[in-house]
């Protein structure tokens, strides 16, 4: 099974695909989408829809995972990314490919077994469940490998609902 994971932002987008070959899991490729603040708002979705769309057409995963919007104080941040997440959920559906969505609460227990895990915490436990030489960078990225890791251990359970803060 490959997953993509994603960490939604419309500044910074993470990825990651991940593939479980049994028990182990493999990084395939990540990084991070960026645009910059002086394009304009369409066009910078235009680009996240675009690599997105890209990367399923050329690493053809079987699921994505996408971080959830979570409350912030500041609106237009919550405004972007929640139109960042629509142009992503748009590349899959018109990929067919199915989607889990997480929030952060969900993605650490599936990573570290602790809801309340630091950031530091997931990122040392992507890097070991991966066998990377070298903690993933930057942040965005190792979140989205850590949401690829949280789907695959999602769809290893027939992709059951996610319901009250809990894994599958």
């Amino acid at each position: 099974m490959i997953a993509l994971g994603i960490d939604p932002g419309t500044a910074i987008c993470g990825y990651g695909l991940v593939e479980a070959q049994g028990s182990r899991l493999k990084p395939i490729i990540y990084g991070v989408i960026e645009t910059t603040p002086d394009m304009e708002a369409a066009m910078r979705l235009r680009k996240v829809h675009q690599e997105i769309d890209g990367l399923i057409k050329q690493y053809q995963p079987d699921i994505m995972g996408v971080e959830m919007l979570f409350m912030n104080k500041n609106v237009r941040t919550v405004m972007a990314v929640g139109q960042a997440r629509g142009v992503i959920l748009l590349a899959a559906a018109q990929n067919d490919l199915s989607i889990n969505e997480f929030t952060p609460l969900q993605v650490k227990q599936a990573v570290t077994g602790y809801g309340k895990a630091t950031k530091e915490q997931v990122i040392y436990m992507t890097q070991r469940l991966l066998s990377l030489p070298k903690k993933p960078h930057p942040d965005d990225a190792a979140d989205a490998l850590a949401i690829a890791i949280a789907t695959i251990h999602c769809g290893s359970i027939n992709r059951m609902r996610i319901t009250n803060d809990r894994l599958c």
